[in-house]
This record gives C-alpha cells, sequence and structure tokens, in this order.
C-alpha cells in the first residue's frame, strides 16, 4: 500500500465513519503511524442522508473527504481499499488493494442493512445507508413523479404516487414525515397537474408504536405529528413480500401497489472475516468486545461503534447503534492505546447517553433527555443545532444551516435535481 516504514507502533483503522474518525482525531500528535481504510474517500453523516434523498440537501453538505480529516497528522495515511478479511495470526489485513500489517487493529465498520433474510425485499426494495442509494432515492421519487405527469393508466399513477416505507425507526419516520412535506409545500408549486390527495405515503412498522427505542410520550408525539402531516400507520403489521411493484403483509387484507418501496426496517454489524470463532455474536453479527473494548481472544484487535458489542449490566443487549456509543468510543479507545504502550492499566469504557432524539418535520420532533420527554417547536430547534454542531467541517455547517434557513422561509426544497437517473437501472448492492 506504499505506507512508509515507521518506529512508531501501527494502529490500522478500518472505516471512516463516526468511531473510526473520532479515534483518527484523537491520535492526532501522539506517537503512533495512523493508517485508515475505507472504501470511500469520504465520511457521511448519516443522520442527514434523509435530507439528500428527499431534496432537502446536496450530497456534499453531509459528506467530508477522510483525506482532509487526518491532514493535521504527519503520521497519519488514507488508502481507499475494500476490505476483504484478516490474517489475525501474521497481524495482516487483505484488501483489494494488497496487504498491510498491524501492531494494533480497530475494527469501525459500522452497520449493514438488514433485511431479515427476505430475499424479495432486498432484490427490488430500495434502501439508504451511503449517498449513492439517498440519491438513487431522490432521483427514484422525482422520476416517478414526473412519470406521473404523462401516464394515462390510472392504476399505474396510483402506484407512481403511493409511497410505502418500512420501519418507523428514527429513519423511516423522519423519511415519512419528509416525503409528506414536499407533498404539502413542493408538489403543488412544481407539479400543478398532481393533486396532492392522489398521493399516499404509508409507514408500516412491525411493533405497536412508531420510534420503538424512545418514550411512549415521544412516540405517541411522534404519531400525532406524523397523522397530522397525513402520513398512514400501519402498527404490529410485518413485510411478508415485494415483488411485481405489490408490497404484501401479514394481513392478508392489507398490500399496496407501489413502484416506491423504501426499506428502512433494521441494520446488522458489518463483520469482517477472519477471526477467531466467538468473537463475533452471530445473530447480531456483531464483535463481543470487553469493557475495554477489545474482541474476545484477543489484545490488540478492537472494535468500535455499531460492530462491538458490549453487554453490561446497563446495556444487556449493547449500546444502541447510533454515533453517540460510537464517537464516545472512539475518543476512549484512544487513551487506552496511550496507557498500553506507556504500560498503563486500561480504563473501562462507562457510556454518557446524551438523549435520543428525532424530527418528523417543520416545528415538529421529540426528544427524550435524561427524564426530560418533550416535542414541538422546540425539540425541532435543539434537533438540528445538535445536527449541525456534530456535522464535519465548518463549510458544511454552514451551507446545512442555510439550506435549512432558506427552506424554512420559502417552504421549498432546492436540491430537487435527478443528475443520476435510477428507474430502469438495478437497484445498486448494499455494498454501493
Amino acid at each position: 500500500m506504499n505506507i512508509p516504514i515507521s518506529k512508531l507502533p501501527r494502529v490500522v483503522i478500518i472505516g471512516g465513519g463516526f468511531g473510526g474518525v473520532s479515534l483518527a482525531r484523537k491520535l492526532e500528535k501522539k506517537p503512533f503511524q495512523v493508517v485508515m481504510l475505507d472504501k470511500r474517500n469520504f465520511h457521511t453523516f448519516q443522520p442527514l442522508l434523509y435530507q439528500v434523498s428527499t431534496s432537502g440537501l446536496e450530497p456534499d453538505s453531509i459528506a467530508y473527504p477522510i483525506r482532509k480529516i487526518l491532514k493535521k497528522n504527519k503520521d497519519a495515511y488514507f488508502r481507499m481499499a475494500e476490505v476483504e478479511n484478516i490474517d489475525d495470526e501474521n497481524q495482516l489485513v487483505k484488501t483489494n488493494i494488497g496487504e498491510i500489517t498491524y501492531d494494533y487493529l480497530v475494527i469501525a465498520t459500522g452497520s449493514k442493512t438488514n433485511f431479515f433474510g427476505n430475499k424479495s425485499v432486498e432484490e427490488n426494495a430500495i434502501w439508504m445507508k451511503t449517498v449513492p442509494q439517498a440519491l438513487n432515492l431522490r432521483s427514484l421519487i422525482l422520476e416517478n413523479l414526473e412519470e406521473a405527469t404523462i401516464t394515462t393508466d390510472l392504476e399505474r399513477r396510483k402506484a407512481l404516487l403511493n409511497f410505502v416505507i418500512a420501519g418507523a425507526g428514527p429513519t423511516g419516520v423522519e423519511l415519512s414525515g419528509a416525503l409528506a412535506e414536499l407533498r404539502k409545500n413542493v408538489v403543488p408549486m412544481d407539479y400543478q397537474d398532481i393533486d396532492t390527495d392522489e398521493i399516499h405515503i404509508h409507514l408500516i412498522e412491525g411493533l405497536d408504536k412508531v420510534l420503538p427505542p424512545m418514550s411512549d410520550k415521544s412516540s405517541a408525539n411522534a404519531q400525532k405529528y406524523l397523522e397530522e402531516l397525513g402520513v398512514e400507520i400501519h402498527l404490529n403489521t410485518f413485510v411478508n413480500s415485494y415483488e411485481d411493484n405489490i408490497v404484501k403483509t401479514n394481513n392478508e387484507d392489507l398490500s399496496f401497489n407501489t413502484e416506491t418501496f423504501i426499506w428502512s426496517a433494521g441494520v446488522t454489524g458489518a463483520a469482517i472475516e477472519g477471526l477467531k470463532t466467538g468473537a463475533l455474536m452471530e445473530k447480531a453479527n456483531r464483535y463481543n468486545v470487553n469493557a475495554f473494548n477489545q474482541i474476545d481472544g484477543y489484545e490488540n484487535i478492537f472494535a468500535i461503534g455499531d460492530i462491538a458489542l458490549m453487554i453490561s449490566e446497563d446495556y444487556p443487549k449493547g449500546h444502541p447503534m447510533v454515533a453517540q456509543p460510537a464517537i464516545q468510543q472512539g475518543d476512549h479507545l484512544a487513551k487506552n492505546l496511550l496507557r498500553t504502550i506507556n504500560k498503563q492499566k486500561l480504563l473501562p469504557f462507562e457510556y454518557f447517553d446524551k438523549g435520543t432524539m428525532a424530527t418528523v418535520g417543520r416545528n415538529k420532533a421529540v426528544v427524550d433527555l435524561k427524564k426530560l420527554r418533550f416535542g414541538g417547536a422546540l425539540a425541532w430547534f435543539m434537533w438540528m443545532f445538535v445536527h449541525l454542531w456534530f456535522l464535519v467541517g465548518f463549510r458544511n455547517r454552514i451551507v446545512t444551516f442555510f439550506n435549512w434557513t432558506y427552506s424554512y422561509i420559502n417552504y421549498d426544497r432546492a436540491a430537487r435535481l435527478i443528475v443520476r437517473p435510477f428507474k430502469g437501472n438495478k437497484q445498486m448492492s448494499s455494498s454501493d
């Protein structure tokens, strides 16, 4: 990989997500050679992907070059590579561009979409874990609106204007709300020949409430906001299949004819082959780690973020697969790596829960903050502030703030561009 030989211990980080970036930043000007591997050359702020897919933001507002993140560290290197497997006996990472040795290995590969074995959904639905996939969804939404204006087939027009989302977690709720606002504010301006009453947005959830990880109060508020926006919610409903533009559910009387079926019903760990049997919790596809983020059976191989399953009394199922655990584990691991080379005792990780929030639409959001539960405009402004704060890069914060201000004043979404047509092409794989 053309990485210089160094007398410093080499830390190889696989993944440029929240955990990997947090760790790399904390290792700046520390006695390590840092090498980051990722199949893309940019970090993605995934909580705002849904805004790219619904024309609220351009992708460069939520993406940031990894090389720019590492530029302050003269002993840090980035290679755009896809990791194939790990040779733990020889302390070697094998990739599509070559091999690299490590002294310390950190797996921060995050998560991937979980289809729960449903092949018809995996092959035919559209999902949204990456910037290319968000752009696919944006194109699909806009192309369907364009086609709806010209088709003379009334049944096809209904399918084109029927949007179905599976999974009422934060992604599904935020996406549903954004689509409802697109229908309310943009369609009347851009598509005068489409009656907004023809557009239906369905949100399907297998459990008995939306936003299952959040409190009952926040869930009830989110459901109320969605219903006020005209989203049709179907609880205790599971998707059985999606073929020939038909979504079939566990309810024989409930099916949907749609050309836009979006899957946001779950994620699973993005594990890498090569580690010992028992290192991976197969059901969750996450690595079993101890309180120091060391993978079971290893002292110099760590996992952080979504891919790490750290079971404790407070978190019997591991930490939530969101940004904050990854960021905090990256920060903490940097301290423990320093303690390792200084022959000091490692410190156990303690997660500080900063709360959970989700936005539904304009002046509509919900927040769970310790014992506080609230929603509405205050929660919405708090959601905006927090997301702006954690965006990587000053430019991205300014551009995003400007876009949000513009949209708020004009009830508009400026990024309504079909720059990469999607219809007629096969769904890109989960690795795209």
